[in-house]
């Protein structure tokens, strides 16, 4: 039996990033380590964005009032993944909860164009206000 895309795209809530934080830094948890390429879907918050028109931004797991770029590392909150859009895709600044859906992708990676460096990533298909 084929599972229709829907049904092969799974969910990855933020307390599932994470096995454990230590002082040593953050280790992966299993079940995002093993989504890692796969089609997946989360639902977060827009972190404050830093231009008017999107083909990046910040989902967080609650509203933020700061732009987590202007903060310093240590008030960054470690559950954070960077959505990066479609080439040529644009998205406006949103302050209500987003369903992401698209390619995970984990693992320490600096943004050549921006500099940002970021742990977590979703390549996003798809961006859907809840």
């Amino acid at each position: 039996m084929l599972l229709s895309a829907a049904q092969a795209q799974s969910s990855l809530k933020f307390s599932e990033m994470y096995s454990k934080v230590t002082v040593r830094g953050i280790e992966f948890s299993p079940k995002l380590q093993g989504m890692s390429g796969k089609s997946v879907s989360m639902v977060g918050f827009m972190a404050p964005p830093l231009k008017p028109k999107l083909d990046f931004f910040v989902l967080t797991k609650a509203p933020m009032s700061s732009c987590p770029f202007c903060s310093t590392v240590a008030d960054w909150p470690p559950d954070i993944v960077l959505v990066i859009m479609p080439d040529g895709k644009l998205l406006d600044p949103s302050t209500g909860a987003l369903k992401v859906t698209g390619r995970l992708e984990y693992g320490i990676k600096k943004d050549d164009q921006t500099g940002f460096v970021s742990l977590v990533r979703l390549y996003a298909d798809k961006v859907e206000n809840q």
